[in-house]
């Protein structure tokens, strides 16, 4: 038998969408499915090499749980190349003012970090609240398991 290969017209016509209720999921088990989906390791199809992975819609993102002191003590860093433009805040601060940063810097973690990874990571809509805008594609919802 020959190793099957996906080609990357076949895994655009395949292309599916699928959203997720974040509220009470634990932000690590959530970014390590939804990371499984938009690579597209669920689907037997899978080559590391092309996109093949989904989208996926990502709501109630200021409503995840976070285990142990994390609200307070995990930190996220930026900086704007400037002297003196380092910034840095926890993550309740950040949840308060920007939640899909939250949940788009945890995905973006545990994919690819080169220019497979920045096509991956452009198929994850993240949003703060229970509305999206996406709903003429259709998506089917996404179970995530939490625990």
């Amino acid at each position: 038998m020959k190793t099957y290969m996906a080609k990357p017209e076949e895994a655009r016509a395949s292309r599916r969408w699928y959203v997720v209720d974040a509220a009470g999921v634990t932000l690590g088990r959530l970014a390590s499915q939804i990371a499984k989906v938009i690579e597209g390791k669920h689907k037997p199809m899978y080559s590391p090499h092309v996109d093949c992975g989904d989208y996926v819609i990502v709501v109630n993102a200021q409503k995840i749980r976070v285990t142990g002191d994390k609200m307070t003590e995990k930190k996220y860093q930026r900086h704007s190349m400037y002297p003196g433009g380092f910034k840095e805040e926890n993550l309740r601060d950040l949840l308060a003012r920007n939640p899909e940063r939250v949940i788009r810097e945890a995905v973006w973690g545990m994919i690819p970090h080169g220019r497979l990874g920045r096509k991956m990571i452009k198929k994850l809509k993240v949003y703060g609240g229970p509305a999206h805008e996406h709903s003429a594609q259709k998506p089917q919802p996404l179970e995530i398991r939490d625990k």
